[in-house]
């Protein structure tokens, strides 16, 4: 058991405390020992026990729940909250913007006792009656439970890229490589997903005979064509049950309804179903095309581009030659800038760019003017003691409620680049968002727009934008876009990466790691452009040592001139 699912259960035994009204002490030790171990560099299962209760924010009693935790698999106190609590109740603590104190009320006074209720007494305009419920937070309640709605069993696509490779491995075993195929919108690497998808060449009655193990996952639904199971983490798992025309099958399930009506009608009409194919990729060579990735089987003009042998030669994580924006322990990152430069190094990366927060951003330790002075000093320290590997001085820079950067133009100025982005205020019409995005683009020292819309896939949408004028806007100006390599954001969403290359944009995949382990998100950034059609040279992360120094020192320029 790791520090962060040790750190979970705390929260929620404080949370969970603070909805039944619990001592408010006891609850805050609990949400501090969370926070005390969530930020541990070493973890608890590796450190000596008989020094638990020594470790800042935690004492006997929380050591003594952190054995019984790790020895057992459960807390007894948590356990009995969870008695304590309606399922209901415990469930609106996935509705984002709704913490214990409120669900305390919802509970309590209003006598409402599961998410179902909430939403009826949020239509019936109830809540507004209760103190600390105005119209706007029953607005945004209502928002949240829709949201919630509609994403149940719904998972990132880093959430199952984590367990593909065992599902995949286990399915090989029980049937034989060579028999199984994945298929659907993990294979078009969709960012999120309802089902992982197989082709198995065999049938139903011995597919459904090798599921029955000791622990068979739930059988939800079996139809002519498949068979659906949902595994033990929620996953649904779909089996198309084909021993003939598997190639064709592939094709159909792997491709957006425009992408395989109009390949079929201009290459195959009327034959397709009946022509033979030995592969996937003969159903391309056969129609004198080269093979065109799932991933990009979305719209009918990249079967054009196909057709003049035009395809992208699609972003590979071996193209990153440097990590942009990151945080160190100067402001909420886990790590020191050295220990962040050393893990770069040994991945064989040429620059780390370190972008902390700015000092709107309170919550995260945000830099004032003097600790950008003092992280600049040590930034150049490092310069000469890790050359030739070089860390640029950035900042992420909130755009604040006007659209004006955090800081004065003078101090602007010191920074090798900035990244502007929005933190407050997220919840915008299409007017306000913007004109706040428009006033922080056109602002000479934004070098790179930080995940445009602010979504945090399957918890909270992006606010309201036009596209396509923020990316003409950014490419007048010269500001770089971001593709959110965090696989909760993947912001610039990759349907508007072709746009934005087709005007000459400059996007860079970022994984605005806080950890030295979030580094590796860049994988899931990747995997987003290449859907979208993004080759390395339109990626600035992709840049050599060299041409990154060059980009700089030609952008600074171009604001002093």
């Amino acid at each position: 058991m790791n520090n962060s699912t040790i750190a979970d259960h705390f929260t929620l035994l404080s949370k969970l405390m603070d909805i039944n009204g619990e001592n408010a002490f006891k609850a805050k030790t609990y949400s501090i020992a969370a926070f005390h171990i969530e930020r541990l560099e070493e973890q608890l299962t590796d450190i000596d026990r008989a020094s638990y209760s020594s470790i800042k924010g935690l004492g006997a009693s929380v050591a003594g729940k952190i054995i019984e935790l790790i020895d057992t698999g459960k807390m007894t106190a948590l356990e009995e909250m969870l008695a304590a609590t309606p399922a209901g109740i415990a469930e609106m603590l996935e509705l984002k913007g709704l913490g214990p104190k409120k669900i305390h009320i919802i509970w309590k006074e209003m006598g409402i006792a599961s998410v179902g209720e909430l939403e009826y007494a949020c239509n019936e305009n109830r809540l507004t009656r209760y103190k600390g419920f105005g119209e706007k937070t029953q607005v945004k309640i209502l928002e949240s439970i829709q949201f919630y709605n509609q994403n149940k069993g719904h998972f990132l696509y880093s959430q199952v890229y984590e367990i593909f490779p065992s599902v995949l491995a286990y399915l090989e075993a029980g049937f034989g490589k060579g028999t199984v195929w994945n298929t659907g919108n993990y294979y078009r690497q969709l960012p999120t997903l309802y089902e992982l998808e197989f082709i198995i060449a065999e049938k139903p009655e011995l597919i459904k005979q090798k599921f029955q193990t000791a622990y068979p996952p739930e059988l939800l639904e079996e139809t002519e064509n498949s068979i659906l199971y949902k595994l033990n983490n929620g996953l649904r798992l779909r089996i198309y049950p084909l021993q003939e025309k598997i190639p064709q099958f592939l094709l159909k399930t792997s491709s957006s309804p425009e992408f395989l009506e109009t390949f079929c009608n201009r290459f195959y009409p009327g034959t397709f179903e009946d022509t033979v194919f030995d592969s996937e990729t003969a159903v391309f060579e056969n129609a004198n095309l080269p093979y065109i990735p799932a991933c990009l089987r979305e719209s009918a003009t990249i079967i054009d581009r196909a057709e003049k042998n035009a395809l992208p030669q699609l972003i590979q994580l071996n193209d990153i030659k440097g990590i942009i924006h990151n945080h160190s322990t100067w402001s909420d990152g886990l790590y020191t800038l050295e220990e962040m430069a050393r893990a770069l190094m040994e991945k064989k990366m040429e620059y780390l760019v370190i972008s902390d927060h700015s000092k709107s951003a309170a919550y995260a330790n945000g830099l004032t003017e003097d600790r950008i002075q003092q992280q600049q000093q040590a930034i150049d320290a490092l310069n000469k003691k890790l050359a030739p590997f070089r860390i640029y001085k950035s900042i992420e820079c909130d755009i604040l409620g006007d659209g004006s950067l955090d800081y004065s133009n003078e101090v602007l100025a010191t920074f090798d680049l900035v990244i502007a982005s929005v933190h407050s205020n997220l919840y915008m019409n299409e007017t306000k968002a913007m004109e706040r995005l428009m006033k922080a683009i056109e602002n000479p020292y934004t070098t790179i727009l930080g995940h445009l819309t602010g979504r945090l896939l399957l918890s909270r949408n992006g606010y309201p934008i036009n596209h396509r004028k923020i990316i003409d806007a950014c490419v007048a100006n010269q500001v770089v876009i971001e593709i959110n390599a965090n696989p909760h954001r993947l912001d610039l969403d990759w349907s508007w990466i072709e746009y934005a290359m087709n005007k000459g944009a400059l996007l860079s995949i970022n994984p605005d790691a806080h950890t030295i382990e979030g580094f590796d998100d860049i994988r899931f950034g990747v995997i987003a452009a290449q859907k979208g059609g993004l080759t390395a040279a339109y990626n600035l992360s992709s840049f050599s040592l060299e041409q990154f120094e060059s980009f700089t020192t030609r952008r600074k320029a171009t604001i002093t001139s």
